[in-house]
């Protein structure tokens, strides 16, 4: 029963239909700035030497139904996940604890760790932090029977993406599915979950690019007056990619910023231009350290930068020069407002997520020593099983990892952002007896988390190709907090909470026989919501 939902969706197209839809969702992507850069596995890079083209993002044509209370359990979540992780990376001797067996086996975990001891070494002169964060959940099902409850996948803490394109997926699915005569949508045959009426179901509104384009506003304001002297106009630097594909995403905050705070500057820095356009007077001239941008369109014309906002740098592949770790230590060091601090970025590795699910444990009273009751149980609920690989040889998780027939249920995950690096079932035992014990503790093991089971819808990719059939999708809720951290580093000792915001979301959907969710790792397409009251 609590799958039969999807058993007649999506609604049964002609040949004839399912191409008029197809092309004018080809042609609404392009027009309204649903794209991406082209993946130089479609379009060469002979073919396009200057990297000028762009195509529609991997879309679904369809939106997909989903729960009415989970959608709702999403959000009220939101802002006690956001609290909790700004309370974690305000606890150093916390992470450091965690960090401390990480650090062993993880070079690049091993080597931002030591941005942050450096620069405490130093001392940091900016006591801020804006987190742009997005928990992504799944639907779960016991059984073919039960009602479907929420589990989260993962917690993002930095390059937070795809709201901007998520708010166009919602706008373009919402037209067409509107009804111009009663019953009739626009674009879709007709199906009961659009509506039988002359009002219409359509995806609730998505205001993920108000509530991101707004914490980037207040953390600019929080920033404060010039600390130059002479004092100099202040800017957010968005920090990006060489080779960014994903910047029409970017661009709509950026968009509604200026639109909205016409009198804040962006600019994009790539990270191979860090340390060319970006400088820090030396302590002695000047002891708060700011941050100095020279715009190359313009080198007589220089902006303080209040906010550095990472849409890069979250990945070890992306530290690839010798001056990498450099240009990372040296925006950490500065009075920019970071987004994330070093300290952030680390507590959204997957063994802090890990730790977080112990219910044997008051991890959660620890750092959420105001949230309700109700919030902690309705946090726990959301928790899908984990395990730690840490413990040795005879620890639960490394003999549920071993076991062939146990494995098939899991999950094995390592501290990385951004798809395909997990390692999945009956593919788990053969990797592990492939490394050494000692590195096991690279990973974590979740147990897998069961969608509904006739869950379909048809996608557009990149490619123009149109392919159907059955599918899995993941809800990414977005939300931001602005805070001070206090004086000590147990987590919430004068941390000071201020601003806390929830708002918008993001629907990937991919082949369900497709492991990985990535849409920039190419795995999965941007979709939206059509809920239902069970």
């Amino acid at each position: 029963m609590a799958n039969s939902i999807w058993e007649s969706y999506p609604p049964k197209a002609t040949d004839d239909q399912l191409e008029y839809l197809a092309q004018k969702v080809k042609d609404w992507t392009i027009f309204n700035g649903l794209t991406v850069r082209p993946n130089p596995s479609f379009i060469k890079d002979e073919t396009n030497p200057n990297h000028v083209l762009a195509t529609n993002a991997p879309v679904t044509l369809y939106p997909s139904p989903f729960p009415r209370k989970c959608f709702e359990q999403a959000q009220c979540l939101q802002k006690v996940y956001n609290e909790l992780y700004a309370a974690i990376a305000c606890a150093e001797e916390w992470l450091s604890e965690i960090m401390k067996e990480l650090i062993e086996v993880d070079d690049f975990l091993a080597n931002l760790w030591k941005i942050h001891l450096q620069v405490k070494k130093e001392g940091y002169v900016q006591d801020l932090t804006l987190g742009m964060f997005r928990s992504d959940y799944m639907l779960h099902f016991s059984d073919d029977n039960a009602a479907p409850s929420l589990k989260q996948v993962e917690f993002n803490t930095i390059s937070s993406s795809f709201g901007g394109l998520a708010v166009r997926v919602a706008q373009m699915h919402t037209e067409l599915a509107s009804f111009p005569q009663p019953g009739q949508s626009l674009a879709y045959p007709t199906h009961d979950l659009f509506g039988t009426t002359s009002a219409p179901t359509l995806p609730p509104p998505n205001h993920a690019v108000q509530t991101l384009a707004s914490a980037l506003s207040t953390a600019y304001t929080a920033y404060g007056p010039s600390k130059s002297s002479p004092t100099l106009p202040t800017c957010i630097l968005f920090l990006v990619q060489d080779t960014e594909r994903n910047l029409f995403d970017q661009m709509a905050l950026s968009s509604h910023l200026h639109q909205t705070n016409p009198e804040i500057p962006t600019f994009r820095l790539p990270v191979s231009k860090i340390l060319s356009h970006t400088s820090i007077p030396s302590t002695t001239d000047n002891p708060s350290r700011p941050l100095i941008y020279t715009n190359p369109a313009n080198p007589t014309l220089r902006f303080e930068v209040s906010l550095v906002y990472f849409r890069a740098l979250y990945a070890p592949t992306e530290y690839n020069t010798p001056t990498s770790w450099a240009a990372r230590h040296h925006l950490e060091r500065s009075a920019a407002i970071k987004c994330p601090s070093v300290l952030l970025h680390l507590s959204g590795s997957k063994k802090v997520q890990q730790v977080l699910t112990d219910t044997t444990s008051p991890i959660l009273e620890r750092f959420l020593p105001h949230a309700s009751k109700d919030d902690l149980e309705r946090l726990r609920s959301s928790f899908a099983p984990q395990y730690s690989m840490s413990d040795g040889p005879d620890s639960e998780g490394v003999k549920i990892a071993l076991d062939p027939a146990k494995a098939e249920s899991h999950v094995l995950k390592p501290q990385r952002e951004g798809g395909g690096n997990n390692i999945y079932r009956g593919n788990i035992p053969t990797f592990l007896r492939g490394i050494s014990e000692r590195d096991y503790k690279q990973y974590i093991l979740m147990e897998l988390i069961q969608p509904p089971k006739a869950a379909r819808n048809v996608a557009l990719r990149s490619d123009g190709q149109v392919v159907a059939g059955d599918v899995i999708s993941e809800l990414g809720i977005f939300g931001s907090c602005l805070w001070r951290s206090g004086s000590g580093n147990k987590g919430r000792e004068g941390m000071e909470v201020l601003e806390n915001e929830e708002g918008g979301y993001l629907m990937r959907t991919k082949a369900r026989d497709s492991d990985e969710g990535g849409v920039a790792a190419g795995f999965s397409s941007l979709d939206s919501l059509i809920l239902y009251d069970e």
